[in-house]
């Protein structure tokens, strides 16, 4: 667990993608383990894209695919504000609502509190949001 944060703006943002892709990871799992054997891996991909017991989880995805095209963007390259935006999106995502519980944030706090993988990489995130500069 590197919580070290490279300077250049493009590295910074690899280091997040990667460990909010293990807790993505964590998460599918976790939901796979609720939902119970789903066969092939062309068949765990079929329902995490269409069934809707894995739809929340498609917010972080979303999430991934764009900071992946961000980092393949030739004329629009990686830097320090779309880091920054990133990290506010990601912290506003996971940060529960009182006054707007979503179907996400119910989920992901029930995971959180079922599951000490899923508190781990959670955690893990954490640290390298708070390692990420400030605005």
């Amino acid at each position: 667990m590197n919580t070290q944060t490279p300077s250049d703006p493009r590295a910074q943002l690899r280091a997040l993608s990667a460990v909010l892709r293990r807790l993505h990871k964590t998460l599918v799992e976790n939901e796979m383990a609720h939902f119970g054997p789903a066969g092939s891996a062309f068949d765990q991909l079929q329902l995490l894209t269409s069934h809707p017991q894995f739809a929340w989880l498609r917010q972080i995805s979303e999430i991934l695919v764009e900071i992946d095209e961000r980092l393949d963007d030739k004329e629009q390259p990686a830097d320090a504000a779309a880091v920054q935006a990133y990290k506010t999106l990601i912290e506003r995502q996971l940060t529960p609502d009182p006054e707007a519980q979503t179907e996400f944030q119910q989920k992901y706090l029930s995971a959180l509190q079922d599951s000490p993988t899923v508190a781990m990489a959670h955690g893990e995130l954490r640290r390298q949001l708070a390692a990420l500069p400030g605005a």
